[in-house]
């Protein structure tokens, strides 16, 4: 029975991987039409903040990896980054989606993206809890109650002299964070077509 409700929490999880990348495709295609009405100059510095946010959106995901290590349904992890919000791991990538909306040049499309995301977190996060309190029992109700679900509070902070972990989990994790890189190039490729007309801009964004 464990091993069913496992498999059916990783088919779901993978499901909404899928859905979120469909979901941001959907409203990145749009973009290829449209333009920032920054100037050239604000229109880098917006996408270093971006790249950065990237950054630590990845780095932040591998750092929830090394504490988590495939034990998200097994046992309640309350140390960590898991001892300052729930779910480490989507808030991180929210930040990363942050970061590709930044590319755009645009500050709106950045927090968009991010909003976007969190908003589809949230819906997904709240099924994970009702399957998790369900299966860890009170443990788990505590510490619903004792840490924030999203975003963090940083004095609630507390370690654990060592952690294991899967290196499988951290590599996929990394590979999954590489993705979020594939906006650079993406939206370089877009600007370019667009400075030289192949690409026609029917709107600007701020």
């Amino acid at each position: 029975m464990a091993g069913q409700t496992d498999k059916a929490m990783s088919d779901y999880q993978r499901t909404r991987r899928y859905i979120l990348a469909v979901l941001i495709l959907f409203v990145a295609i749009p973009l290829v039409f449209g333009d920032s009405t920054h100037t050239a100059l604000e229109h880098e510095q917006i996408e270093a903040i971006g790249r950065m946010l990237i950054l630590i959106g990845i780095g932040g995901r591998l750092w929830s990896t090394l504490y988590i290590g495939g034990r998200k349904s097994a046992e309640v992890v309350d140390t960590g980054p898991y001892s300052v919000m729930r779910n480490p791991l989507y808030f991180f990538s929210t930040v990363a989606i942050m970061g590709v909306g930044a590319q755009a040049g645009s500050y709106v499309l950045a927090f968009g993206f991010a909003l976007l995301c969190w908003a589809a977190f949230s819906i997904v996060i709240r099924r994970e809890e009702t399957f998790l309190a369900s299966r860890m029992g009170e443990g788990y109700q505590n510490y619903l109650v004792r840490v924030p679900r999203f975003f963090p509070k940083p004095w609630l902070w507390r370690d654990q002299p060592s952690v294991t972990f899967e290196p499988r989990l951290l590599n996929r994790t990394l590979v999954d964070g590489l993705a979020f890189f594939a906006s650079v190039p993406i939206f370089e490729l877009i600007e370019q077509g667009q400075d030289s007309g192949l690409i026609p801009v029917f709107f600007h964004f701020f």
